[in-house]
């Protein structure tokens, strides 16, 4: 049986953000050779519309109604890579690509979701200062929000709470400052000092069996940049001390693909704008394709 491929779907979007940069992670990561590295298929560019600086009204959070409209085409070029029996890599943007990419495995049935991230996403909109929808993704993303976020195509939530695990988040100083809300008891929550207590390798063991339970067809995986140690990757905009090593962001990548079950990645929040020598690129670069291979799993 051949070996399946890697599609590459660009969506450089920074909607969910105030600020700009992470729109240009795609280019960087082409630039640096990534699609060839890993032997991807480029699968497409999606347009994005233009930003509003003001909150929606109804949501406060920033271009809500731009989200909500652009993640079905999102979704639609993931479906599309799914039908062509290829395994998904979509390169953000900021973390509210996340309503695409699980919305397209929504669709087809109940996927699991491994939220690599430094932050736990679990903001409310009236709590959250900026009204930024990338500090409330994996609220959205499991139902808990304003319905023009959570309820897309009314599928929500695109993922059930008891199916996530929030993997090395370290924010729990700005999560008390400005209020977040909880994550809720069903959601597998295995945050840094939990990773350093057991070990990487167990961790994502843990991490991993959680998401290949036989009720699940498979899982998406979310990895934000800023999951790595600050000092390795200080090219995000909300930066937070310490984080993951490359290597131990290689073994908890390496482990979610041997799986079996692992059905598409996306990588976002990385700012080549910040990255004023370009090592954190090509760290970045260089993880990914050790851990990928040249083979979808």
């Amino acid at each position: 049986m051949p070996a399946r491929r890697y599609a590459i779907v660009e969506a450089p979007s920074a909607l969910g953000l105030a600020t700009d940069g992470v729109e240009r992670l795609p280019d960087r990561l082409l630039d640096l050779r990534f699609a060839e590295r890993i032997r991807a298929r480029r699968a497409g560019r999606l347009a994005v519309p233009a930003k509003d600086p003001i909150p929606d009204s109804e949501t406060r959070t920033l271009n809500a109604g731009a989200i909500a409209a652009w993640s079905p085409r999102l979704a639609d070029a993931v479906e599309a890579v799914i039908e062509a029996r290829e395994f998904p890599v979509v390169l953000g943007g900021d973390c509210t690509i996340l309503l695409g990419s699980m919305l397209a495995f929504r669709r087809r049935g109940r996927y699991g979701l491994l939220f690599i991230d430094g932050h736990a996403d679990f903001f409310r909109p009236e709590q959250d200062p900026n009204g930024e929808g990338a500090s409330m993704d994996l609220a959205f993303v499991t139902g808990h929000g304003p319905s023009r976020l959570t309820n897309i195509e009314g599928r929500g939530p695109l993922v059930r709470p008891e199916d996530a695990v929030a993997f090395a988040y370290r924010d729990h100083e700005d999560q008390a400052e400005f209020g977040s809300q909880p994550l809720p008891e069903a959601l597998k929550a295995i945050d840094l000092p939990a990773i350093r207590a057991m070990g990487i390798a167990a961790a994502a063991r843990e991490a991993v069996d959680h998401l290949t339970r036989a009720e699940l067809d498979g899982f998406f995986i979310h990895l934000d940049a800023d999951c790595l140690d600050d000092a390795l990757m200080p090219a995000v905009d909300f930066r937070v001390p310490d984080g993951l090593s490359w290597g131990e962001l290689d073994i908890a990548l390496r482990l979610a693909l041997a799986s079996g079950k692992a059905a598409g990645l996306e990588i976002t929040i990385y700012n080549p704008r910040l990255d004023a020598d370009g090592s954190a690129g090509r760290g970045l670069v260089d993880v990914l394709a050790a851990a990928l291979g040249s083979a979808a799993p």
